[in-house]
């Protein structure tokens, strides 16, 4: 089956990136127009239409800067705050006395949050304290007092630039975890895969080969020992397996990085599922199927077949090659059933517990997880003396059925 890779990236930054252009222009626009509405009052308006020139071509020249962190230098940040740190000294050089000691608003205004916000979405509360305490300096040295409103307005940019940065370090700490978590569960699931596999081939050999060994004696029995080890050796290797290391994107606003590698999808349709399990009928093996196709998208078919061969091997592992077994599928409105009996000594109670504890995960991979995978279920029913049975379910709307289980 051939492989692609897939990869997603998680980021709860950009959207702080993009509603920080919208206000640092939207800013720049209501700053302009205070100061035209009160034009008249300005002792030297020249000064002010010379700051808001600049203003106005920084901000709108810097626009891409503020798209994300990468682009977001330090330096950038400085000369950014060096504008607004600017424009409030300069607000008592070009505006009326009266008006800067009546609380008027510096030449910047509010788009001096702009520039403190970057500092915050950029290095988080650390660099918002900083470029906030900067700009409270410059609000002090401009009105000359600690006024009322000067200190409530000072105190609410901090606050809310230092939220703002501790809530990016937040998110980007969690992006991580999260990445980490999905890159977790990817590998466990290729781990289960290759372990059902496995199960259903070489395990399978090994141990065949390890119990014909012990028969024969002799050199066969050294080759027996030798597939036993490396049987052991195999299962708890895909027990417990590799876990790749989580990866990051260089460009922080970019968020973490998951790859996971994915079969591509299917390019013909449903399959009929009684064709994937009619190679499983023989002399001791009954099936007993519809007259009717038993449609199923290809992988889940495949699923299915291999989860029947899976039980059917059980049933010559234990219960002997004399065993018999029977094969019903039935085919209902939403799902499958396919039911696997034979008339073997069942199953001693907690034998299951204990096989999976030693690494033989026959049922627990090979059947059960099989059709976890697929939103469906096992179900094993072993009375000892009376054999046991197998019963399978699987919806047939298998896509819809993983996308809620994902959700989930």
């Amino acid at each position: 089956m051939a492989k692609r890779e897939r990869v997603m990236r998680m980021s709860v930054e950009q959207p702080l990136w993009r509603a920080l252009t919208g206000y640092r222009v939207l800013t720049m626009l209501y700053a302009v127009g205070l100061f035209a509405t009160a034009y008249d009052e300005f002792t030297r308006p020249w000064i002010a239409v010379a700051y808001y020139a600049v203003l106005g071509v920084w901000t709108l020249a810097t626009l891409p800067r503020v798209a994300n962190a990468a682009r977001c230098t330090k330096r950038f940040l400085a000369a950014d705050l060096t504008i607004a740190v600017t424009g409030i000294l300069l607000t008592p050089v070009a505006d009326a006395h009266e008006r800067v000691q009546a609380g008027g608003p510096t030449l910047p205004s509010i788009w001096t949050a702009g520039a403190v916000l970057a500092f915050a979405i950029k290095g988080g509360w650390r660099w918002a304290a900083l470029a906030s305490g900067l700009v409270a300096v410059a609000n002090l040295v401009e009105r000359g007092s600690p006024a009322r409103d000067t200190v409530h307005n000072v105190i609410l940019v901090c606050i809310a630039s230092i939220a703002i940065g501790y809530v990016v370090e937040v998110a980007r700490a969690s992006e991580r975890t999260l990445a980490r978590a999905l890159e977790i569960e990817a590998a466990t699931r290729e781990r289960e895969r290759l372990a059902r596999d496995i199960h259903d081939s070489v395990l399978q050999v090994l141990a065949m080969v390890q119990r014909r060994g012990a028969v024969l004696g002799g050199e066969a029995a050294e080759l027996g020992r030798m597939a036993g080890e490396q049987e052991v050796a195999l299962r708890t290797l895909v027990s417990g397996g590799l876990v790749p290391v989580s990866r990051v994107s260089e460009d922080a606003t970019e968020g973490a990085l998951v790859r996971a590698v994915d079969e591509e999808p299917e390019p013909s349709g449903p399959v009929d599922l009684r064709a994937l399990l009619a190679p499983y009928a023989g002399a001791r093996v009954s099936l007993a199927e519809p007259g009717a196709p038993v449609p199923l998208a290809p992988a889940a078919a495949r699923e299915v077949a291999a989860a029947v061969g899976a039980a059917l091997d059980n049933v010559r592992r234990h219960a002997g090659e004399d065993a018999r077994a029977w094969i019903l599928v039935e085919d209902e409105p939403d799902e499958v059933i396919v039911t696997v009996r034979d008339d073997g000594p069942g199953i001693p109670e907690g034998r299951l517990v204990q096989a999976e504890g030693e690494g033989r995960l026959g049922v627990a991979l090979s059947i059960r997880g099989r059709l976890r995978d697929l939103g469906g279920s096992a179900e094993l029913i072993s009375v000892p003396g009376q054999g046991t049975e197998v019963e399978l379910k699987v919806p047939k709307d298998v896509t819809n059925t993983r996308g809620k289980a994902e959700q989930r």
